[in-house]
């Protein structure tokens, strides 16, 4: 009985090891902001701003979209833009895929809200500290049209993340 009782002390405390391992947050900003009647207006950007002061360490950047079951795409087309504390600024059209090849949401999410995490910028350095802007905004169009799509249906929140590289 008394090697029961020490073996599952010692299996207690290394699974309370093995958690605590597993909860490191490597968040640095993380943040959404909700799309009203989940339905992104054209030429609409959603700002995020945001302070750093570390210019030597990398840091991975992530646009985070929250679509439900009304998104009428496989894709998604955003243009992102970051804009420097001295003024420079970076443009980049960006098309990320949203169904597999069956047409099922990607993402996670049990319910019918998916929730993805699209890589924006790989071990990005950020060579000066002072406040950072970055927005983004839809530019979703159907084929053989010059004009945005109006309102992006199904898209109910847009989100910017920055995460330490461990």
């Amino acid at each position: 009985m008394e090697t029961i009782l020490k073996n599952s002390s010692y299996i207690s405390i290394l699974f309370m090891f093995f958690l605590m391992i597993s909860c490191v947050d490597t968040s640095e900003y993380n943040q959404y902001k909700s799309i009203k009647n989940a339905s992104w207006e054209a030429n609409k950007k959603e700002f995020f701003e945001f302070d750093v002061s570390d210019t030597i360490s990398p840091r991975n950047l992530f646009i985070n979209i929250r679509n439900n079951k009304k998104y009428p795409f496989s894709n998604l087309y955003v243009i992102a833009e970051l804009n420097f504390p001295d003024g420079k600024r970076i443009v980049d059209t960006l098309q990320y895929e949203m169904t597999d090849n069956s047409g099922n949401f990607l993402g996670k999410g049990v319910s019918e809200i998916k929730e993805n995490k699209l890589f924006y910028k790989e071990n990005k350095l950020f060579p000066i500290s002072g406040t950072y802007v970055f927005s983004v905004r839809q530019a979703m169009r159907k084929n053989g049209e010059v004009n945005p799509i109006p309102f992006l249906e199904g898209i109910s929140d847009v989100g910017f993340s920055i995460e330490k590289i461990e």
